[in-house]
């Protein structure tokens, strides 16, 4: 399993970014996927969620300013972040959990890409 997260970059404060992740080695239509961010000296949090079919979930801070979308034709996720702020500044990060039955699960990352969000 591969996930490969980029869009990342230098921004205004209330300006757009879109994150994409590209998976492969995965059934990744059948998969959940989320967007994880660590921001310096913090701990890493999770951003959202979105369910195989779209259906999305997201952290308080960012509700009605992000988007999670994804593309199963593409084996793509998206994060379309609107309105940014200098406290999103954060490593954003794409994440599944895969799990075999009887075997356990596994949790895979991508490299994480940088947003860096100016006031």
């Amino acid at each position: 399993v591969q996930l490969q997260a980029s869009g990342g970059g230098l921004v205004q404060a209330g300006e757009s970014l879109r994150l994409s992740c590209v998976a492969s080695g995965m059934a990744f239509s059948v998969t959940p996927m989320n967007w994880y961010r660590q921001a310096p000296g913090m701990q890493r949090e999770v951003v959202g969620t979105i369910t195989p079919s779209g259906f999305a979930n997201y952290v308080d801070s960012v509700r009605g300013r992000f988007t999670i979308s994804r593309d199963n034709d593409k084996n793509t996720m998206y994060l379309q972040m609107n309105n940014l702020k200098p406290e999103d500044t954060a490593v954003y990060y794409c994440n599944t959990v895969l799990r075999t039955p009887g075997v356990g699960s596994a949790n895979f990352w991508g490299q994480g890409t940088l947003v860096t969000v100016s006031s």
